[in-house]
């Protein structure tokens, strides 16, 4: 049971950070757990992340099933659909490979673009409707294991006029539809995955509600410039260190 507590803890922390919690599941659990498909288990998992953001996001949640906020309910509706147009058969053709490492790469890449964006004021920021299209198909590439959701979405949220804990709110808040979906397509096909995940789901809740919590701080602190080198130099060193040990 240990095992599966290391690695919902290990989900709790790295989904917020743009380092693939997929991929860093997928590779932990090689040596860890045997008999199960690791890329289905590490999406489970998100079901526990999930839960934190709607705890988390309460009152945001609120104003969208209320319809008091129709232009964020717009937001995540087109966001959900790019993301399964593209993630469904993306999800059916990498399920079983792992390009960790060069999509680190390619996620540091794309946070360094994305301090530029924020840092150089000259650049025309787009409405959200336009970061909303590049946001939902970024999103739905992020199945495939090693390719950050959350750095993807920064990367297409930074394109438009948002502060630093805006863009974190929103990639965190389209996360949800698509997770919860995945979550009820993955329970229909392996149902075992309750019996075999159930105990990390929930530490996963727990310690990513935490350090949620303490990403906001920062976050309302710091300007995002700073949070994308920092999260860009991330991905260099997590590749580093795959390629060296891995």
């Amino acid at each position: 049971m240990w095992k599966y507590i290391l690695l919902g803890a290990v989900q709790g922390i790295v989904e917020w950070i743009p380092i693939s919690s997929e991929g860093v599941l997928v590779v932990l659990g090689r040596y860890l757990i045997e008999g199960v498909n690791l890329v289905d288990l590490a999406l489970f998992l998100h079901l526990g992340t999930l839960l934190a953001v709607l705890v988390y996001f309460w009152r945001d949640w609120v104003e969208i099933f209320t319809l008091r906020n129709p232009r964020l309910l717009k937001f995540l509706f087109t966001t959900t659909i790019l993301t399964g147009i593209v993630g469904y058969p993306l999800y059916r053709l990498a399920r079983n490979n792992f390009l960790g490492n060069y999509l680190l790469i390619i996620t540091g890449i794309g946070l360094l673009f994305t301090a530029y964006f924020q840092k150089n004021r000259r650049i025309k920021k787009w409405n959200l409707n336009k970061t909303a299209w590049l946001s939902g198909i970024l999103q739905g590439m992020a199945v495939i294991p090693g390719f950050s959701r959350s750095g993807a979405t920064f990367f297409g949220l930074s394109f438009g006029e948002l502060k630093s804990s805006q863009i974190l709110k929103l990639s965190y808040l389209m996360s949800v539809p698509v997770v919860l979906m995945g979550g009820i397509f993955l329970l229909l096909k392996q149902p075992s995955l309750i019996r075999e995940g159930w105990i990390a789901t929930i530490v996963s809740f727990g310690v990513g509600l935490i350090s949620l919590r303490f990403l906001f701080r920062i976050s309302q602190r710091v300007n995002f410039f700073w949070v994308a080198i920092s999260f860009s130099l991330l991905c260099f060193a997590g590749a580093i260190i795959n390629f060296c040990f891995i």
